[in-house]
């Protein structure tokens, strides 16, 4: 009796432990607080121009957004006292490398979207971003 209620203690802490590890790994994800929002609602369209949002601070909020192809589009950075590598944005499989303001609005113009997905990082690689052009 004394060893079984040992074994399901053991077996609980353990499955705790898991369980905690894995909510921490899942929950890095390097956007300085303001976490992953997959269903962001960053992307607009005004005057026949796709603007797709992008807070830089601390990392890249939303680190997914989502686009439609085929139109004219125009990452737009947000930054608000913004002094981390995060204000230095890379997006290589178009050359562009951009230094951001520390405060303020960066538009990139990136053409018309193709299907597929665009990826960025910020200028040492550590923060990430990606749209995602269906």
């Amino acid at each position: 009796m004394k060893n079984t209620i040992l074994i399901l203690v053991g077996v609980f802490i353990i499955g705790s432990i898991f369980l905690l590890s894995k909510s921490s790994f899942q929950g890095s994800t390097n956007t300085g607080g303001y976490g992953q929002n997959e269903n962001a609602h960053n992307v607009s369209i005004v005057d026949a121009k796709q603007i797709v949002e992008i807070h830089a601070k601390g990392g890249y909020q939303p680190q997914i957004s989502v686009a439609k192809a085929g139109i004219p589009t125009i990452i737009r950075f947000d930054t608000k006292g913004t002094f981390d590598c995060s204000s230095s944005v890379r997006i290589p499989s178009m050359n562009i490398n951009k230094v951001l303001p520390q405060t303020g609005s960066t538009d990139i113009d990136i053409g018309t979207g193709k299907v597929g997905i665009l990826q960025g990082t910020c200028g040492m690689g550590m923060y990430r971003f990606q749209i995602q052009f269906s």
